[in-house]
């Protein structure tokens, strides 16, 4: 799983048929502490996740896991939506 955080949607009017009416969301990684990584991605939203969340995603064969979207080209999906991050060290 990965932690990140919704910084923007990604609007595609053409896409595979399986993806229509799939919310895409843009999501960068983030570390446990809340700071920025340099990755970002293109998830797809399974839980209604919004601009600023911080989200679980799930990567991979993972992804095709993910409610309703068994059988779709899908590569990441949000799975998650972060209330809270405790790092004890």
């Amino acid at each position: 799983m990965i932690l990140g955080r919704v910084v923007g949607t990604v609007v595609a009017t053409r896409k595979d048929e399986r993806l229509l009416g799939a919310k895409l969301l843009l999501v960068r990684a983030i570390d446990p502490a809340g700071r920025d990584e340099s990755t970002h991605m293109v998830a797809v939203d399974t839980v209604d996740a919004g601009l600023r969340d911080r989200v679980l995603v799930v990567t991979g064969s993972s992804a095709r896991m993910a409610s309703g979207l068994k059988d779709q080209p899908v590569d990441a999906a949000i799975v998650g939506v972060v209330d809270a991050v405790e790092l004890k060290e």
